[in-house]
């Protein structure tokens, strides 16, 4: 079958919307208002690694029980966009308690005083929107600290005693053994 012109133009149109499309569909991650970034380290010789979203602070509160971005007794996906994913490479302990190997969805619930640590199943899924408790594989409780350094941004460290969430003028210490 021989191409027209007409055919090849409108061929190669619906190709660039299509491309266009699927450029969109997966989102332009490194123009995000919270960009994509990753923690890694070894922990007593196990590879420790968190992918996670990063949002800024911006002058909104952040930890309060009527905070839109971590509210005080609510599953938070820890970051933002994608849930935040926590992978060891090896079987290790978390605040005393075993997690097997694996690549976890890592959620808290935020609190004035103590926070809960979660290792779900479930590693990929957007926000903590369909998050299913059923599916926790780890539950474990730290507790936060003040912070005098401010942190615009969401990071995490991991260290050789584990791993620190940091946000905002708090800093949640994770044991790992």
């Amino acid at each position: 079958m021989k191409m027209t012109r007409i055919n090849r133009t409108m061929a190669l149109t619906l190709f660039g919307v299509l491309m266009s499309l699927a450029t969109w569909a997966q989102g332009d991650k490194a123009n995000r208002p919270s960009p994509p970034a990753m923690a890694s380290g070894k922990v007593n010789g196990t590879n420790i690694t968190i992918n996670y979203g990063s949002p800024s602070v911006k002058g909104r509160p952040v930890w309060e029980a009527s905070s839109t971005l971590a509210p005080y007794g609510k599953v938070w996906r820890s970051g933002a966009n994608e849930a935040t994913t926590f992978e060891t490479d090896k079987d290790i302990t978390v605040e005393g308690k075993a997690l097997p190997a694996g690549k976890y969805g890592f959620f808290t619930i935020p609190g004035e005083k103590e926070w809960t640590v979660i290792f779900n199943k479930v590693s990929n899924q957007w926000g903590a929107f369909k998050y299913d408790q059923a599916q926790d594989i780890l539950r474990v409780t730290a507790k936060p600290a003040k912070s005098a350094q401010m942190n615009e941004r969401l990071v995490y460290d991991v260290t050789g005693k584990g791993v620190v969430l940091k946000w905002e003028h708090v800093e949640l210490p994770i044991a790992i053994k």
